[in-house]
């Protein structure tokens, strides 16, 4: 089980790079991870949904995502609650302070998954969640070493050199842990470090002397990163602006299934800009409005940043908008929510631009979807994650064809589109004809085969830091 000393120490990455290495070796590789705190899910081949990380870390594998890799899924839904998605299904929604009521029952779903994950395996790669040295949720834990604990796994723990205080993160979690957890840990990593690893040799000694613990080695920073599907969503890659068609897209408070930027932000003649709350979208050739968690509120406080009055203004001026999901309902003019799913029953005013009207419906549209770009006749092929039924005269308009019958909407001119489809521009045929339909030219690119290139390289980059024959050892038989 990989953990690590904070959050964001580069867990779902390294777990990623051990599978491919593994996998690659021959080995019958899955991985796992028993709770995922993430609005950012995958659609399984049954039905199910999980962490989008474990769907990148099962590609790594070289096999199918199964609801199993992530039996416990927390999707927020406000500051103090989160949906709770088990064994791939809605549970329930709940609070915070209400969660570890929960915990005994979650627990026993997540090692029937493990186990049942572990008995078609020769070797399962486990991620944590946050950070073990969060003793105060120690008790009934499920995602760290409590889950360590009843499945007797043993542990390698992760330290993020970039952020600093490397030393004190992993000495430090060693001086808060009950010595039993401290023990099941047998060795420790530290990764993204800058330059000259070799400079790190006294550090790696330091760290070892004070905690006893088995010094594994130190994982120099990996550029290419940025071209795997992003984990969260400041990891996409936005800073880059030499891009000549500019693509904006407003940072949700509960943004969801994100990934839908990936092939955008990994082509260079894209420019992709995630605009953060208070700042205006900027002209630009296009607007993207991702997939939310929670579409009535993101679209209230998307009009309390003025995005409103932005969108309307790039409408006039002659740009195009394309709505996913969230983002689909958020384009038309209404938003019932007569069952109260989202919160208090209610109906809202949409932005308008689509001629189309949402109502929120309890039961959740889970699938994976084969269709066809009306214009183009490219391929699609994507997944469906979503409450709500959307109709109205602009779905005549659908411009994706799904068995023959179209999908989605469009306005009269074609420039306000909108679809339910989550991983549409993975094909590379589909995005380049839709952006010439917009009159932008896509780099001629295999998105596919980039991410497995990327994964591989993965791969190599831990072989030449880490001593992985050591980490195979340590694995228990199970």
């Amino acid at each position: 089980m990989i953990q690590g000393a904070g959050s964001n120490v580069g867990k779902s990455m390294l777990v990623a790079g051990l599978c491919r290495h593994f996998a690659r070796q021959g080995l019958r590789v899955r991985p796992f991870k028993p709770q995922n705190m993430s609005n950012n899910a995958a659609v399984t081949a049954d039905g199910g949904e999980i962490g989008r990380a474990q769907a990148l870390q099962a590609r790594a594998c070289g096999v199918e995502p199964m609801v199993d890799m992530n039996p416990v899924l927390l999707k927020p839904e406000s500051e103090t609650g989160s949906q709770v998605i088990v064994q791939g299904k809605r549970l329930t929604t709940v609070r915070a302070r209400d969660y570890a009521a929960l915990k005994p029952q979650l627990l026993t779903a997540c090692l029937d998954s493990f186990h049942r994950l572990a008995h078609d395996a020769d070797l399962v790669v486990i991620e944590g969640a946050g950070s073990p040295a969060e003793i105060n949720l120690r008790a009934g834990d499920i995602a760290n070493m409590g889950f360590a604990e009843a499945a007797d796994v043993p542990v390698i723990l992760a330290g993020d050199i970039d952020r600093g205080g490397v030393i004190a993160q992993l000495v430090g979690t060693k001086a808060v842990l009950d010595p039993a957890d401290a023990a099941r840990i047998k060795g420790f990593l530290v990764n993204k470090f800058r330059g000259d690893v070799t400079l790190f040799d006294d550090g790696m000694t330091a760290i070892a002397d004070h905690t006893g613990w088995a010094p594994l080695g130190v994982v120099p920073w990996f550029d290419a990163a940025w071209r795997l599907p992003a984990e969260d969503i400041l990891d996409i890659r936005s800073a880059r602006r030499d891009g000549a068609f500019r693509i904006a897209v407003p940072k949700l408070g509960r943004i969801a299934n994100f990934d839908d930027l990936d092939p955008l932000s990994a082509d260079p003649a894209l420019s992709v800009e995630v605009i953060a709350p208070g700042t205006p979208l900027p002209v630009c050739d296009l607007i993207l409005i991702p997939g939310s968690k929670s579409t009535i509120a993101d679209l209230a406080a998307f009009r309390a940043n003025g995005w409103d009055i932005d969108l309307m203004a790039h409408h006039r001026r002659g740009g195009h908008t394309l709505g996913i999901c969230g983002g689909y309902q958020m384009l038309g003019r209404t938003i019932a929510d007569p069952g109260g799913i989202e919160g208090p029953p209610c109906e809202v005013p949409g932005l308008g631009l689509l001629d189309v009207a949402t109502v929120m419906q309890p039961m959740k549209h889970l699938s994976r979807v084969s269709a066809r770009d009306r214009d183009s006749g490219a391929d699609v092929s994507g997944y469906e994650i979503h409450l709500g039924e959307t109709t109205g005269p602009d779905t005549r308009n659908g411009w994706l064809l799904r068995d023959g019958v179209a999908i989605g909407a469009a306005s009269g001119d074609g420039r306000v589109r909108g679809c339910y489809l989550h991983g549409l521009f993975e094909g590379d045929a589909f995005r380049a004809a839709f952006l010439a339909r917009l009159g932008a030219q896509a780099s001629a690119m295999d998105y596919g085969a980039g991410v497995e290139a990327t994964l591989d390289a993965l791969a190599d980059h831990l072989n030449r830091a880490l001593d992985l024959a050591a980490f195979h050892r340590l694995a228990e038989p199970i």
